[in-house]
């Protein structure tokens, strides 16, 4: 089932990735996955939040990503949902995210996961962490644009 955008299907988003982080440089990496980890992605069996990229060999990794054991794959499934997965992105891309992440207060984590045409990718994020203030400042701007949107639709209605 192609969406309208591309065919490209959404299957999962980091929702609180963008208010623990401040997300700078996004990058779209492949995954390498075996057969049944594909069919519950494919089912949205996926879970983003303890997930990370680290870099080992000159390679990114996908790391903390928990992916469902396919129900139906019988004794030829995984074992481990949540073991490292290759990540698939040109050398330049993964020299300049090993730069950054070497950087201080720097990481890298998984935004979204999506098929586009057939395949699945991951949206990985060069990201910096919020301080608490941050946070809460982020708090305040979305209730103030709350309370703006409220009180013009009051006011036109």
């Amino acid at each position: 089932m192609a969406s309208k955008n591309g065919g490209i299907k959404i299957i999962a988003r980091n929702r609180k990735a963008g208010y623990d982080y401040h997300l700078e440089q996004t990058y779209e990496a492949g995954l390498v996955l075996t057969g049944s980890e594909i069919k519950s992605i494919r089912n949205n069996q996926i879970n983003l939040r303890d997930g990370y990229v680290e870099p080992r060999d000159g390679e990114l990794w996908l790391v903390g990503v928990h992916i469902t054991p396919y129900e139906q794959s019988g004794i030829y499934g995984y074992s481990e949902p949540t073991r490292p997965r290759k990540l698939l992105l040109h050398k330049r891309e993964i020299a300049q995210i090993t730069e950054r992440m070497r950087e201080r207060g720097y990481t890298c984590i998984p935004t979204m996961v999506y098929l586009k045409n057939g395949l699945a990718k991951v949206e990985i994020a060069l990201a910096k962490g919020k301080k608490l203030y941050d946070k809460r400042a982020a708090i305040a701007k979305r209730d103030a644009e709350r309370e703006i949107r409220q009180a013009l639709k009051n006011r036109y209605d």
